[in-house]
């Protein structure tokens, strides 16, 4: 469970302009970060209420204080009720009215007003303890030291055509010009009050939802209020949080451990592999190895802009698959590991079909075709707003011929009065569909258990075959990865401007170079300050990490015309901490003179120090210079990316390392390094089994030296310590 301050307690701050859709998304945002949420504007508009139900003039001052002076509110927390009780009546139907939203900004003017309930917002929020607040002046007044802050807008348009849905779903007779003046009317009073007007904080995130879905917003928030949880916890952390590295303790009693035998110079010479394999059980150790798991597949079809991509998204648990507004956004097939019930499969999310599909979107159709015919399931999705289309009908037929199990899933399913709705779909002749909405997270664990009913007890196909080996382009923006990718290419998949920030997708393409074929993602380049990031720019930087994590290794692209900056820094060590294996491509190298060049020496040895691991190449995207060293230069990071050392070889390079340089004493005792494993690849994982704790330094001398003997050129190597401690017996 996150946290931003003490006591594993959570705050975030949210401000905005009425109808930028903050009410929604805080309580989705407190839902999953398991916190309470406060609608500070719903205190308002119950103030607001209270002085006219008792027949009082909003604009008397005086008579508006006395009356909420003590005001009968009682405000449910729970991010799930919208309950909001005016002397024990729950009156949360009746504060949305056209008459409350004339007079709210009015009464919410008054300081004294503003005073009370401020009050008692930081009061609620203390005994929260976690908690998600939204308003017009959290961030600046209520709560001005809130780790996380954001401020949600959308253009007054956008904002109005939400309320006047909402107000005429409520049966309000309302047209959306009348609507608009009343938003344009309170954002003029709103911003212009004398006390705390609405306004950004000078810290807080901005954040533009006039072209992003709800599920944007949402994941956009998670990833800001994620930050600030980083930020708290990197202020508290140990200083040695870069080494890549971490330390357990394992108290085991004296009799069950023996360190004795470890003390031969000669212990483990002569081993096999079988004897240091039983070693590493002994010692807990699994290795991954590159053994691939028998895993049944899911394929979720449909036509596009169904929510196939939510969908994936919900029995993931997590944010993967990128999910628009629009249709066409998945263009592959992509497969990603599932987990339920403790049963682990593949969901392969696939782009729209559509039978009369030509060029592209006929490759995605086909995409599609194929993700089906080798399925052990397939969910067919239909949208149960839309209904049955012709689509639908030709594909399900479709469907009926597959010799497949077919689970129908009538998607976006948000209201028990569509249940009317459903009973066109068993004209598919697909079986009972099953309602669900994936932006809600309703309905899907149903299906899941169903798909695990439906699994054959082995998979058609032992496992999706791997692609081509995937390769990041990442950089601060307007270092040329575009350029590089369209040279390399040979065609203009990526829009190239002298504008910074011009992409902001990644753009996957497939590129056969000498050697083999490679899937190379141009990603958006990463703003100085993700702060600085508004509304497409942020999402985009959420989606850049998001390419670095899919890549296996990543091209990080310096401008070698600029000094290193410490942009470049923070874009380097997101990488480094990611554990992709690493090129240092220095572009623009035809803007280079010699006076250049040497500055750029120095700065590589200051600033570039701790990275001497990755193989540096020195381009021209522009010319195409010297871009023939790219690939095996990425070929030689993925290799040791992948390298694995054999116990045996571990254990005997050790031996001979500490005999020459031990570990330095603590406490008056020598650490004794036991046992040594690579644990894993992918990036490498060294554990070694020591009685004591290895100083940073010492860990860091291992890797050298580790390096010098095993090479590992590109490739992160992660030194982990487990400390078996004796305890003795009473």
């Amino acid at each position: 469970m996150i946290s931003n301050i003490d006591n594993q307690g959570l705050l975030v701050a949210v401000d905005g302009p009425s109808g930028a859709g903050k009410s929604t998304a805080c309580r989705a945002v407190a839902r999953a970060l398991d916190a309470k949420y406060l609608d500070t504007g719903a205190m308002y508009r119950v103030a607001t209420l209270h002085v006219l139900n008792q027949g009082i003039d909003p604009a008397d001052t005086q008579a508006v204080i006395a009356a909420t002076a003590q005001l009968p509110l009682t405000v449910n927390d729970d991010p799930d009720s919208r309950e909001v009780l005016l002397g024990g009546v729950d009156v949360s139907a009746d504060i949305r009215t056209p008459e409350v939203t004339t007079a709210v900004s009015a009464v919410s003017a008054i300081p004294a007003v503003r005073e009370n309930l401020v009050a008692a917002q930081r009061d609620l929020a203390a005994r929260a303890g976690r908690c998600v607040l939204d308003g017009r002046d959290i961030g600046t007044n209520v709560f001005p030291d809130a780790p996380a802050k954001i401020f949600l807008t959308a253009s007054a348009q956008v904002r109005a055509r939400r309320r006047h849905n909402e107000l005429e779903q409520a049966g309000h007779a309302i047209t959306f010009e009348e609507v608009l003046a009343d938003v344009e009317r309170r954002d003029h009073l709103d911003s212009t009050r004398a006390t705390n007007p609405l306004a950004p904080a000078d810290d807080a995130y901005l954040l533009d939802s006039s072209d992003m879905s709800l599920d944007e917003v949402i994941a956009t928030m998670l990833a800001i209020i994620e930050d600030s949880c980083e930020e708290y916890a990197d202020n508290g952390a140990d200083d040695d949080y870069e080494e890549l590295s971490d330390t357990e303790y394992t108290i085991l009693d004296e009799s069950d451990f023996d360190e004795s035998e470890f003390g031969d110079a000669d212990f483990g010479e002569d081993f096999t592999e079988e004897q240091w394999q039983e070693m590493e059980k002994a010692f807990g150790i699994n290795p991954d190895g590159h053994v691939q798991e028998n895993l049944c597949t899911v394929a979720i079809v449909g036509r596009p802009n169904v929510g196939k991509s939510s969908l994936v998204n919900r029995f993931l648990g997590r944010r993967e698959a990128v999910v628009e507004d629009f249709p066409g956004v998945t263009r592959d097939r992509i497969s990603y590991i599932a987990d339920w019930g403790g049963r682990r499969f593949w969901v392969q999310d696939t782009g729209g079909w559509d039978p009369d599909a030509k060029g592209i979107h006929g490759a995605i159709a086909r995409q599609a075709e194929t993700a089906m015919a080798t399925a052990d399931v397939i969910v067919f999705v239909v949208d149960t707003k839309v209904g049955i289309t012709e689509t639908d009908e030709v594909m399900a037929r479709k469907l009926q011929r597959s010799d497949v199990p077919v689970i129908l899933v009538a998607n976006k399913f948000d209201s028990d009065s569509q249940y009317g709705d459903m009973a066109e779909f068993y004209a598919l002749g697909l079986g009972d569909p099953y309602p669900v909405s994936a932006q809600h997270g309703r309905g899907g664990a149903d299906v899941l258990d169903q798909i695990l009913k439906e699994f054959p007890d082995s998979p058609r196909h032992p496992s999706i075959v791997d692609g081509p080996r995937r390769v990041a382009l990442v950089g601060k923006p307007n270092v040329g990865k575009s350029s590089l990718l369209n040279k390399i290419s040979g065609e203009e998949r990526s829009v190239v401007d002298n504008v910074a920030g011009t992409t902001v997708d990644p753009v996957d393409s497939l590129v056969q170079l000498d050697q083999q074929l490679w899937k190379f993602i141009d990603t958006a380049g990463l703003r100085r300050k993700v702060k600085n990031a508004q509304g497409h720019e942020y999402y985009a930087s959420l989606r850049t990490k998001s390419a670095i994590d899919a890549a296996e290794v990543c091209v990080f692209m310096l401008d070698a015309s600029e000094p290193v900056s410490e942009q470049d820094q923070k874009v380097l060590n997101m990488i480094v901490e990611s554990g992709r294996a690493l090129v240092i491509a220095f572009n623009k190298w035809d803007l280079m003179d010699e006076d250049r060049r040497e500055l750029l020496d120095r700065e590589i040895d200051l600033q570039l120090a701790h990275i001497p691991w990755a193989r540096r190449i020195n381009i021209s995207a522009k010319t195409g210079r010297a871009l023939q060293r790219l690939e095996p230069a990425m070929i030689e990071a993925l290799e040791s990316w992948d390298q694995r050392v054999t116990t045996g070889q571990l254990n005997n390079w050790l031996r001979q390392t500490i005999a020459q340089n031990p570990p330095p004493m603590r406490g008056g005792r020598l650490p004794r390094v036991l046992f040594a494993t690579q644990a894993s690849t992918r990036p490498p994982v060294i554990v070694l089994f020591t009685t004591g704790f290895l100083e940073a330094g010492y860990r860091r001398y291992l890797e050298r030296r580790f390096r010098e003997t095993f090479g590992f050129e590109g490739s992160p190597v992660r030194i982990a310590v487990r400390v078996r401690e004796k305890r003795k017996r009473k």
